[in-house]
């Protein structure tokens, strides 16, 4: 190692070890409604579509809607969580999102309202904390996507 090497310098980094979170499988045909889809995450089951105004049938939440109750249901259940473990009065929680995009770029709007009997201090801190929640993390971060074809 030459003097201006430091020790980490030119050494071959072992590849992350990613362990699964979670899983979810999602099926669709033609047959009953064009872009309806059956979405199974776990032991639940729940149903996708677009809205009539791009040719769905509107029989479910469009994949945009999913995304946003993904990263809603984050943030309540992680400010549930961390209140619970600091013992604040944290009553109920409320998360509004939207998506909007310029047809390159988009982003996310996120409102957040707090029920119960918090100071400002905890009320600062429970918002801090929606900026480290696992989804938000992941979104803001990006997910690297692999998709490989699975033959009947």
């Amino acid at each position: 190692m030459s003097q201006s090497q430091t020790p980490t310098e030119g050494a071959v980094q072992a590849p992350p070890v990613f362990r699964k979170v979670t899983t979810a499988v999602v099926t669709g045909s033609a047959a009953e409604a064009p872009y309806r889809v059956d979405v199974r995450a776990g032991a639940h089951r729940l149903g996708s579509d677009e809205p009539v105004r791009r040719g769905g049938a509107d029989a479910g939440p469009e994949p945009f809607a999913l995304l946003l109750s993904s990263l809603g249901s984050c943030t309540a259940i992680t400010l549930r969580m961390y209140a619970e473990r600091k013992g604040w009065p944290l009553a109920d929680v409320r998360v509004r999102l939207g998506y909007e995009t310029d047809g390159r770029s988009g982003r996310i709007s996120r409102r957040v309202t707090l029920g119960g009997e918090l100071d400002e201090a905890q009320r600062a801190r429970l918002l801090d904390i929606c900026e480290r929640t696992p989804v938000t993390l992941a979104l803001r971060a990006g997910v690297a996507i692999e998709t490989t074809e699975d033959r009947a």
